[in-house]
This record gives structure tokens, sequence and C-alpha cells, in this order.
């Protein structure tokens, strides 16, 4: 399910405390001109950096709604890993004909995903797992060989999912061989408004959950203004390329600057075109949607990265904002 960092960028636990928000940079005023406290907490988790940034007057309390934030996350994780052979995910790529029961949790994203995946005519394919398995940028330093992937190409692995009911429950099963269920464009995002509303059942009202490239702003800053958050360049971690004003909205961000590695000149990165069954051959470097939730922004920006502008626009329709960065 999860962004892992690439074998060539990936972080130490110093580098992590220092990364903060990944894709975002959190832009504060300095504390002297705070009017509420900050309470701030910086984890590894999903396999990538997660911070989540509350404003609150009593920082026990602060602390408690933010441990229960993670624990929230680190749930949606254990469902929807494909790392895992007891995971929802990885018990349907285990055994994809028989029919395996899921939590609503994940059948639920998986609806969202075949949403996409249909609206996108196939550019979002939440079924490539076993491509992406072969590409896996944490590990390679060379391309596999095209033979060893060209049978994944074009296949529409996502036609071959069935999600129905049996007795009350989610049942999930495959009818391709070779298809296997990735949810990596679109859990992180759920696991992000999962958490949003439990912060929420805590009665905090302003805060940021940030994970990886996945963001959602809720309420105001400490000063009593929209959040500033700015995106980092693809090129540069310290210019900011745009800042935007969030308040109450979500934002994620794809690249292929985080998972890629180099080979003989070329950037293989972690994001792959289902049409080729490889990495996408992209222009553009960097794709930050806005959506009113993070699981609609993470899918958005996974299916149109890689595009300009207005193509972008055109694919993930006017539910969303784009911004592309080259």
């Amino acid at each position: 399910m999860t962004d892992r960092p690439s074998r060539s960028r990936r972080p130490t636990r110093r580098d992590i405390l220092a990364l903060g928000a990944g894709a975002f940079v959190l832009s504060t005023l300095p504390l002297m001109r705070r009017r509420r406290s900050l309470v701030r907490r910086t984890v590894p988790i999903m396999g990538t950096v997660g911070e989540i940034v509350v404003v609150h007057g009593d920082r026990p309390y602060a602390q408690a709604a933010i441990g229960a934030a993670f624990d929230e996350l680190r749930r949606v994780e254990r469902l929807m890993t494909r790392f895992t052979s007891h995971s929802d995910v990885g018990r349907i790529n285990r055994a994809p004909t028989l029919g395996v029961v899921v939590a609503d949790d994940t059948a639920g994203v998986i609806e969202r995903a075949l949403h996409w995946a249909h609206a996108t005519g196939g550019r979002f394919d939440p079924c490539l797992g076993r491509a992406a398995a072969l590409w896996d940028v944490t590990e390679r330093s060379a391309p596999p060989a095209q033979s060893e992937y060209a049978r994944f190409a074009g296949q529409a692995f996502y036609r071959s999912i069935d999600l129905d009911r049996h007795n009350g429950s989610a049942v999930v099963r495959l009818g391709h061989p070779d298809a296997a269920v990735d949810l990596g464009g679109i859990a992180k995002g759920y696991g992000v408004d999962r958490a949003v509303a439990v912060l929420r059942d805590w009665a905090i009202r302003d805060a940021i959950v940030n994970v990886g490239g996945d963001l959602y702003g809720m309420g105001s800053s400490a000063e009593g203004d929209p959040w500033h958050v700015g995106v980092r360049s693809p090129l540069d971690p310290n210019r900011v390329l745009r800042r935007i004003d969030v308040e109450d909205l979500a934002m994620a961000t794809s690249g292929d600057y985080l998972q890629y590695f180099d080979y003989r000149g070329h950037r293989y990165h972690h994001i792959l075109d289902a049409r080729s069954a490889a990495p996408r051959v992209v222009e553009w470097h960097s794709l930050t949607v806005s959506a009113g939730s993070c699981v609609e922004a993470d899918a958005a920006a996974t299916a149109a990265f890689g595009l300009a502008g207005p193509e972008a626009q055109e694919l993930v329709g006017t539910a969303v904002t784009v911004a592309v960065a080259a």
C-alpha cells in the first residue's frame, strides 16, 4: 500500500526529523506572534514521514489526540498494505480467485479506486500489484527486462476485480491471474482522512495531518488564518514552488523525485503507466491536487501525474484543482 523511500533517498532517523512535511512545508509566524499553542509530532509511518500539528492550549490532551490519530493511520496501514501477507490486500493477493472477506474500510477504498480507474480510462489501476512488485524501485538499481513486465501491459486489470457482499460482509475476488491489488495510490489519502476524523472526535478543530505527500488542513492556524502550505520544488527541496492557503481542504502531491533509481541517464520512478507496465515517461516531475478529501486528492494526483496542467485538469475533472512543476 504505502510509499516507501527509495534506496537512493532512504531517510535516516535524523533525516526524518529534519524532513518534516516531505513534499510540503508548513509556514508559521514566529512564536512571539502566535495567539494559540502548536503541538507537533513527526514519526515514520506508512513507509514515509507522518506529521500532525494541532492547535490547542492543553498540551497533554493534544498529544493524546495526536497519538489516537497516528493509531488510526497504523490501523489503515495494517489493513491495506501490500507488503504483508496478512493484511486485507495481502490476503486478496494470496487467494485472488477464492473470494476474500475484507473490512468495510478496505472495501470502501477499493470502491473509490475502481471509480477512479473507470473515470480515467484505466490510467489509475489499483490492480497493478504484480508489476509494482517487479519494479520495486526501493530494491532495484537497473530495470527488469521488458519480457518480464510485458505481460502486465495494457491489461486493464481493474476490470477483473469483483467487489460484492455476502452475509453482510464485503468480499473481493480477482478474475485475472496476473492481477494483484495495490492501493498505494489511494490508501494513504484515506488514512489521512481517517486521522482527521479521529482528531474531530477528540474535539480538535484546528490541525494539519500530513503523511508524505498527502495532507489535510483542518480549520485555521495558530494565528487564526488559513494554514499556509508551501509545495516544495521537485528539483530543489529547499525551494518552495507555490504557497497555498489551506482551510478544511486536502492536498496530495505525486512526483518522481523521492522514490526512484537512475540507470544509464534515465530515471525510473514508482508510478507505473498501466499501458506499458513501466514507470510513466514524464515531462512534469510533480503534480499537486487539492480536493475536499485526501482520498480523492491522492487518487487524482496519482492518475494525473506526468500530465501538463490543462491535461491533468481535464482528466480529473472540476472537482479538484491542480498545479504542476517541471
